[in-house]
């Protein structure tokens, strides 16, 4: 196999990425199972792996098995088929659905040894029993509807991963003999329902600390014949179905792509099924019903517990008390560099000096108040910002459409098709535009994955711009629990490269010579591609060379190569990747240079940047974009220098604390394997570490103005 520079290299040159993302998985199924983490953090890290399996089945497998129903059969470039990967994948995945379930058991049992019970309804006191019983029929029995299937009522509409109750039922005085071939059996459906508590507590003696649980569905089956009134259940099992949840949108044709959005996301109800997950020793006859109703025999788990784990996130939250169980409770500190928090003139500091943000170590309120300041100043003209995924209740939305309404030019690209997020970002984009903000959907054909602020402030008689370019989402909910990477500057070539992005999104702008940033997909992976073949003619010419890259996922294999030839040159490489990787570490004579490590740890490590040694003359890059594909050619990304050298030293600390971490990193072995990092040292963990704002950031006193006058235009 020959790849794009000439290189013959085998497929084992390559990781699939799928397998990669398996891998990654189980990284995080290994934090529930840590008995070091607070077991209620275990509880949390388990419900994380459900809801992880539950997007790659609803979109990876889901893009597999349609590849396969179209024949297509030609081997991508690690040397799977569609067909071979799928195999592969599944045995994969029962595997680890397996061990998910086994370190459940297990931590229910630590729970109980500390007060914290899930109990079975037969196993309640007789109090306890009546207790239950009044919640069901005051809270449970009013919002269940039972859903037959006969000859005059087809198979209702099951939505993709939601709990139902099988329910399979005979008439009253019917003989279990007459039954043997189902003929005379009555099947029927329940919807578990998602918006009450998966877990329903349960009453407990005065002064008490136990806390006891049942499971909502194992009181709903126990009380089954409430629903139906003149038959026998004869078998109640729970079952939960997966669907293809990828939108298949035609924005060139559509003529309203929010209309078309909806629309797509009222068929991704009726997405072809993907999993079908069944509790164990279902009965027979509704196995035979469901495989029939869905048509699918292959990915049938059976599963022995609750269905749908992902509710341990929730539940985890809701339990009270026993603070010892979970992580030590950590408030972010609002930025030193404004220190009179959202009082501060963020203008004029701004105009002394570059800020580097780190989230969530740093409040994400400093980005809150900037905005929330630029929309009440009299002297800002314009803000301009893009949204991609956007938290629940969020200040920023109110702020933009202030901003609106007291005749500022504001103008937002929403994305549209950020996926799983679609109905609240057509709420938000609504709403702004209520409020008089101007909305841009983004390209046609791109996803808007960019995260850049521009305000524009009138000083004088001169214009000045501001702007927070970041490697995450203007979301406040996740700022707390990613780590994230943000700048704010008044850089000129940075701000006028920031006006052209905006411009190239909203108007019609061809490719732009850019001056400070790199954008995708016009110019971010040529550029990429200059800096490590820059490094690589530096190793060599006897020059430092080195590369420090963190990214989220790295799949594209023109990347890989690239880092290929560059370890074959004398680079020495580092890379920092959480999730999915392609790239195989430790091959002699191809990738001996590069090491390759994960951080899974309390936080999810979010941030993108990349450092380069460039000979002495390090340069440093915050950028939205991982290195895959997806990211490199169909969205608009942004990646941005930092030029300030208290900013470039502060984000190397970080990099360099996170290389030096012996206690959550895992090392990618030539194999595809992870295991952790031990070098010997006193334990480093640095999440943990990185609360000192002292041993990441650098402070440098002002000295005055450190940015050129501001440009008289736009």
């Amino acid at each position: 196999m020959e790849n794009k520079h000439g290189h013959q290299q085998s497929q084992s040159s390559y990781i699939n990425r799928d397998l990669s993302w398996i891998e990654f998985n189980t990284r995080v199924l290994e934090e529930a199972q840590d008995t070091e983490t607070p077991l209620l953090e275990r509880i949390k890290f388990l419900g994380i792996v459900s809801r992880n399996l539950d997007e790659f089945m609803s979109v990876r497998v889901a893009g597999i098995r349609n590849q396969i129903k179209a024949g297509y059969n030609k081997k991508d470039f690690t040397g799977y088929t569609p067909a071979g990967l799928y195999k592969r994948l599944t045995k994969k995945v029962e595997k680890m659905v397996s061990q998910q379930y086994r370190t459940y058991r297990e931590l229910i049992r630590q729970m109980g040894k500390q007060g914290i019970t899930v109990n079975r309804y037969t196993d309640l006191s007789a109090s306890q029993q009546k207790a239950a019983d009044t919640y069901y029929h005051d809270v449970i029995y009013p919002v269940l509807t039972p859903m037959a299937v006969d000859q005059s009522r087809p198979f209702p509409l099951v939505h993709g991963l939601n709990v139902y109750v099988s329910v399979v039922l005979e008439r009253k005085g019917d003989k279990q003999e007459d039954n043997e071939d189902g003929d005379s059996y009555y099947f029927a459906i329940v919807q578990i329902p998602s918006n009450l508590p998966r877990m329903v507590a349960l009453p407990h003696r005065q002064n008490s600390k136990k806390q006891q649980y049942v499971i909502i569905e194992d009181l709903i089956c126990h009380h089954v014949h409430t629903l139906f009134g003149g038959y026998e259940p004869v078998a109640v099992n729970a079952f939960r179905l997966t669907r293809n949840a990828d939108l298949d949108i035609n924005e060139e044709e559509a003529e309203d792509l929010m209309e078309e959005i909806e629309n797509q996301l009222r068929k991704r109800r009726r997405g072809a099924p993907v999993r079908l997950e069944i509790q164990k020793d279902i009965h027979p006859y509704a196995m035979q019903m469901l495989m029939e109703e869905f048509d699918i025999s292959e990915a049938v788990f059976e599963i022995d517990g609750p269905l749908d784990l992902g509710f341990l996130l929730s539940f985890s939250d809701s339990i009270q008390g026993h603070d010892s169980l979970r992580y030590p409770p950590e408030i972010p500190r609002y930025s030193p560099e404004f220190p009179e928090g959202s009082e501060t003139d963020y203008f004029s500091v701004l105009k002394e000096r570059d800020v580097l943000l780190y989230h969530p170590y740093e409040s994400f309120d400093a980005i809150s108040d900037f905005i929330e300041q630029s929309a009440e100043d009299p002297d800002v003209m314009a803000i301009k910002m893009t949204l991609y995924r956007v938290s629940g209740k969020s200040s920023l939305i109110h702020s933009l459409a202030k901003a609106a309404e007291s005749g500022k030019q504001v103008t937002v690209v929403v994305e549209l098709k950020a996926r799983f997020d679609e109905e609240r970002n057509i709420v938000w984009a609504r709403m702004l535009e209520k409020a008089g903000c101007h909305v841009v959907y983004g390209l046609v054909g791109l996803k808007t994955h960019a995260k850049v602020i521009l305000v524009v402030r009138r000083e004088g008689n001169m214009l000045r711009r501001y702007i927070h370019i970041g490697t995450g989402n203007y979301n406040a909910s996740t700022a707390k629990s990613y780590t994230d990477v943000g700048l704010l500057t008044v850089n000129q070539q940075i701000g006028e490269d920031a006006s052209e992005v905006f411009n190239h999104i909203t108007g019609y702008t061809e490719s732009h010579d850019w001056k400070a940033v790199a954008v995708a997909p016009d110019t971010m992976m040529n550029k990429f591609i200059e800096l490590i073949q820059r490094e690589a003619d530096h190793a060599r010419n006897g020059r430092k060379a080195r590369i420090i890259a963190k990214m989220n996922s790295l799949s594209n294999q023109r990347m890989i190569d690239e880092l290929y030839t560059a370890s074959q040159a004398g680079v020495e490489i580092d890379l920092i990747i959480r999730g999915v990787c392609c790239l195989r570490p430790g091959i002699p004579g191809l990738s001996e240079r590069i090491r390759v490590r994960s951080i899974v740890d309390r936080y999810l490590e979010h941030s993108r940047v990349y450092a380069f040694e460039n000979g002495g003359q390090q340069e440093v890059w915050l950028s939205s974009a991982d290195w895959m594909t997806r990211n490199l050619t169909r969205r608009v990304e942004l990646m941005c220098p930092l030029f300030d050298k208290n900013t470039k030293a502060a984000m190397l600390n970080i990099l360099n604390l996170i290389l030096a971490d012996n206690v959550k990193a895992r090392i990618l072995l030539p194999s595809g394997n992870y295991e952790l990092f031990k070098n010997g040292k006193p334990p480093l963990r640095s999440q943990f570490v990185a609360w000192d704002v002292s041993s990441w950031k650098p402070y440098v006193p002002p000295t005055g103005p450190a940015h050129p006058t501001p440009s008289p235009n736009l």
